[in-house]
């Protein structure tokens, strides 16, 4: 948010901050939840890259169409390591998924 937006909010009353900041995460689960969404995006990035369908790649890690979108989306019921087992099972190599989760989401 730019400062300017944020000032004025706050002039209004408003109180800006983070999603952390509102749903009272600790340092812990906030990281947890930035993991998750890294390999959220990671998973979807390599599945565009490598020009395969959601259908194609629940074929390859043995799932379903409607698990891979909510893998994809980040949805709470998918666990991380389904998300870590489906990027190994694409290719993806350790070091990868270091640098994936090590990496703050945008």
């Amino acid at each position: 948010m730019k400062a300017s937006k944020q000032q004025k909010l706050e002039a209004k009353g408003w109180k800006v901050g983070s999603a952390a900041d509102f749903l009272d995460l600790s340092a812990g689960e906030s990281a947890y939840i930035e993991m998750k969404l890294a390999l959220s995006d990671a998973l979807k990035s390599r599945r565009l890259k490598e020009r395969m369908s959601q259908v194609e790649l629940a074929n390859k890690v043995q799932s379903s169409q409607s698990r891979i979108a909510k893998m994809e989306a980040g949805d709470p019921s998918v666990s991380i390591d389904l998300l870590m087992k489906s990027l190994l099972a694409m290719g993806v190599s350790r070091t990868e998924l270091a640098k994936t989760i090590a990496e703050p989401v945008s």
